[in-house]
């Protein structure tokens, strides 16, 4: 079996897990603020707050720039669910952008027109949501620019995308926006088990996510309504939630970190490697990048032409028949059942077409030369094709 993606754990991560299991600490112990350290040092931003999942990291964010009842955001079809849930969490309303064919984020010149008319008609975003889908970051540059003329702030999902650069930066430095989010979960990059993280170069920003992740309280007493009674004395002055990562996870973290670079050269090298061994052929689309553009290829993704009654579909269950667990990421998010009644899927002819045709192949450290060779193999001679029930 070849799964789509696999977590890397040598035996350092194990050792410092027990290490920490050995100590004074399991959790709210001095594990995690290093590790938020080492990553606000690796991305280049002032502030990381480490919490258990990036589903709460994004709620979180929505929180800290006041997302609530009233507010629209926006963000991409293309994109786990939890993309949009965190925008229902805060009570807002949520629409989407389609997507670039290019890309497959947002597309920039959808959003502008969708600015343009949501100005006249004074439905303005409070946030926009971009995705760096499989690791590749959306026009930064462009989007900025856009929330600087329509005065909308800017939350970064990148989940897939740790390891990644634009422009020469890391993705996470927050340069072009207010908020970012990694996913530590174990198919990512790197992995915590379970985990994600908001980054930020705004205080303010960080102290709301800092109190919200732990209940809402402070112990700083320069952060406190009332006077501090003595060095027991904390206040709860947010509606919190219990959303902190915990030292086990955190020291798993810290020594991921450290291979990040090195897991991303790897993905480097299987994309080159399927880009080679799928240039002959005709019905697939391979994904590319800018110059601008340092992808962490969280995801490898290929959209199947439909040819000689050849289609995504019947690629997809013979990967599956064949033991090449591949997935699809995603199906359009306005397509749920819980979206789909205020949306018309007319509204997003990119993001549709991309669904129709897009397959996500295994791509992680570990995945063998001759394992690659066995998936681009069945996706170019799917011949006498069928399903198994």
């Amino acid at each position: 079996m070849i799964p789509y993606g696999k977590q890397n754990i040598n035996q350092e991560d194990i050792s410092s897990v027990i290490e920490v299991m050995q100590s004074d600490y399991l959790t709210q112990g001095p594990i995690t603020p290093k590790f938020e350290k080492e990553l606000s040092s690796y991305c280049g931003v002032k502030h990381a707050a480490a919490v258990v999942n990036a589903s709460s990291a994004l709620h979180l964010s929505c929180l800290a720039l006041g997302v609530g009842k009233g507010d629209i955001v926006w963000t991409s079809p293309i994109s786990f669910v939890a993309s949009a849930n965190c925008v229902k969490y805060c009570g807002a309303k949520v629409d989407f952008v389609d997507i670039d064919l290019e890309t497959y984020n947002i597309s920039t010149q959808a959003l502008e027109n969708k600015l343009l008319n949501a100005s006249k008609s004074g439905e303005l975003p409070k946030v926009v949501i971009p995705v760096h889908l499989a690791g590749r970051s959306c026009d930064m540059k462009k989007i900025k620019e856009l929330s600087i003329k329509y005065g909308f702030k800017i939350i970064e999902d990148a989940s897939h995308a740790i390891g990644g650069k634009y422009y020469g930066e890391y993705i996470g430095s927050c340069s072009y926006s207010d908020i970012a989010v990694f996913s530590f979960h174990p198919v990512k990059i790197i992995t915590t088990c379970e985990g994600g993280v908001c980054l930020t170069n705004d205080s303010n920003i960080y102290d709301k996510i800092y109190r919200l992740r732990s209940h809402g309280i402070v112990r700083n007493e320069k952060q406190m309504v009332n006077k501090s009674h003595g060095s027991w004395y904390y206040e709860q002055i947010d509606l919190g939630f219990n959303f902190r990562l915990n030292d086990l996870q955190s020291a798993l973290g810290i020594n991921q970190l450290k291979r990040t670079d090195s897991f991303v050269k790897s993905r480097h090298a299987i994309v080159r490697k399927y880009d080679e061994l799928f240039k002959e052929s005709q019905n697939i689309i391979t994904p590319n990048q800018n110059i601008n553009e340092h992808s962490s290829f969280h995801l490898y993704i290929i959209r199947v032409i439909e040819k000689d009654g050849i289609d995504r579909k019947v690629i997809f269950e013979k990967l599956r028949n064949e033991g090449v667990y591949v997935n699809i990421h995603y199906i359009p998010i306005y397509r749920q059942p819980y979206y789909s009644k205020e949306f018309d899927i007319k509204d997003f002819p990119n993001s549709e077409k991309y669904y129709s045709e897009a397959i996500s192949l295994p791509i992680y450290p570990s995945l063998k030369e001759e394992q690659i060779k066995e998936v681009v193999d069945i996706v170019n001679k799917p011949a006498n094709f069928q399903n198994i029930f």
